[in-house]
């Protein structure tokens, strides 16, 4: 779950829903980008699925007593996610491998992971990089810096996404979440990309990446505290209707 807490409410967005969302907008995406129109749909199946693993956690909403918040993806339990990471990956796989390689090279980039001596951790990582092998024989080793590029694109519409998530609608740029201040972190080609919010509705992309303006429909929750309070955050989830929210990518 993907969590941005105002004075009110929890701004609740599943992963799954953030990641369908960067999936449309890479719809958007200059052919140039994606190198090889063979690869197109796959890289842009890659984007929208990516986040598949978090379908289960994200049916029920945890509330992290320490910090009074409910749990995020960033500070969710480590090894339940582990599990479902490897079940995402085996899902997208069966829709395509060349999207299932550049989701398990993704979940293969978390630092914490890489760095951990868990043996649970020490497993995953032995067995994706296994699977990536084996989708790379299958694909007949497609060129490497192609690859790359590829996941550098489900990486910036990954944060793309995120700064929707994690940004209150039309806020400005000195009051937006400190990860994307000063733009975003994936560079493609040396070229770092910004967004910015013009208005409630109008969000400015620099440079432009995309073959023209668009509208978009970012779908999340915005779960009342005193509701959470009265009842609980996995009821009040449930019982909070989702918000359809469209925006206007602009130059």
């Amino acid at each position: 779950m993907i969590i941005l807490e105002t004075g009110d409410y929890f701004k609740m967005t599943t992963q799954h829903d953030h990641s369908i969302f960067s999936g449309e907008l890479a719809k958007h995406l200059e052919d140039n980008l994606f190198i090889d129109a063979e690869y197109k749909d796959a890289v842009i199946l890659a984007i929208r699925e990516h986040d598949r693993a978090w379908i289960r956690l994200d049916q029920m909403p945890i509330w992290n007593d320490q910090r009074n918040i409910p749990f995020s993806f960033m500070d969710y339990p480590l090894f339940p996610k582990i599990s479902m990471y490897s079940k995402g990956i085996d899902e997208v796989e069966e829709m395509n491998q060349y999207s299932a390689l550049l989701c398990s090279i993704h979940y293969t980039s978390f630092g914490h992971i890489r760095k951990s001596k868990h043996k649970d951790c020490v497993d995953y990582m032995k067995n994706e990089f296994t699977r990536q092998k084996k989708l790379k024989s299958n694909l007949h080793n497609p060129n490497e810096e192609m690859i790359k590029k590829h996941f550098k694109l489900l990486q910036l519409f990954d944060e793309l996404s995120l700064y929707v998530c994690l940004n209150e609608e039309g806020t400005s740029k000195s009051h937006e979440h400190p990860w994307y201040v000063e733009g975003f972190e994936t560079l493609i080609d040396g070229q770092r990309y910004y967004a910015e919010w013009k208005s409630r509705a109008e969000i400015k992309i620099e440079p432009f990446p995309f073959t023209d303006e668009f509208d978009i429909t970012f779908k999340t929750k915005y779960i009342s505290k005193d509701l959470r309070e009265k009842i609980g955050i996995n009821s009040a989830y449930i019982d909070t209707s989702y918000t359809l929210n469209n925006f206007k990518i602009v130059r």
